[in-house]
């Protein structure tokens, strides 16, 4: 019998979206310039993975199977319209800063990983724990790079002044550059952390439906 618990953490820590599955690069590297706009970004990945989670795991059993990649692509759009429309009306600022990747959360590989390998073959129920721990482990790594960066190269957080004149501020940090050096050595910290036991070793449990693509397109 699966476990709630475990069903929940493992996108916090063995199958982290950023740190070990190594996806969702684009926004990852793009948008975490500041911890506001990765918690942001964070935030609204993690309401579509839910939304979509829960539509797909309701329609499992009616979605015809040859058509089912472009059904959950138009599940996860209609979430992500919605999202954008909110940001929008709501909070114009996150929605400037965020700008083209929040439409591009349509053809994220998180929620379309987790759409194809997980909602489609599970009940709702653990369709919420894994879109709620997958969105946690997604939404907490954009938030730890984000503040890092910003506190080095602005020398802020969330907008507040953390240097108190003593920490340099090297714009290095908020620029491309700075996003695969922070990002390189987090993942090389939580590998050490984790001595290597939450990489995925092989296509069985992996959760990226490269296989599945890789068949239909063949």
């Amino acid at each position: 019998m699966k476990k709630p618990w475990k069903e929940f953490t493992k996108g916090i820590i063995r199958e982290n979206p950023i740190f070990v599955l190594v996806l969702g690069m684009c926004p990852t590297l793009a948008v975490t310039t500041s911890a506001e706009n990765g918690l942001g970004m964070g935030a609204a990945a993690t309401v579509v993975l839910l939304g979509s989670n829960i539509v797909i795991a309701l329609l499992r059993k009616v979605i015809p199977d040859k058509i089912r990649i472009p059904a959950y692509i138009t599940i996860i759009a209609g979430f992500v319209t919605v999202i954008q429309l909110l940001l929008k009306a709501y909070l114009p600022d996150l929605d400037k800063a965020l700008g083209i990747f929040i439409p591009l959360i349509v053809v994220n590989c998180i929620i379309l990983a987790r759409a194809e390998m997980f909602a489609s073959k599970n009940n709702v129920g653990y369709s919420i724990l894994d879109a709620l721990g997958m969105g946690v482990g997604f939404t907490l790594a954009l938030l730890l790079i984000g503040s890092i960066r910003e506190i080095l190269g602005s020398g802020t957080i969330f907008g507040m002044d953390v240097s108190f004149g003593v920490i340099p501020q090297a714009t290095l940090f908020i620029l491309p550059a700075g996003g695969f050096l922070i990002l390189g050595l987090l993942m090389a910290l939580y590998n050490k952390l984790t001595k290597g036991k939450s990489q995925v070793v092989d296509c069985a449990t992996c959760p990226v439906p490269c296989h599945t693509v890789s068949k239909e397109v063949s």
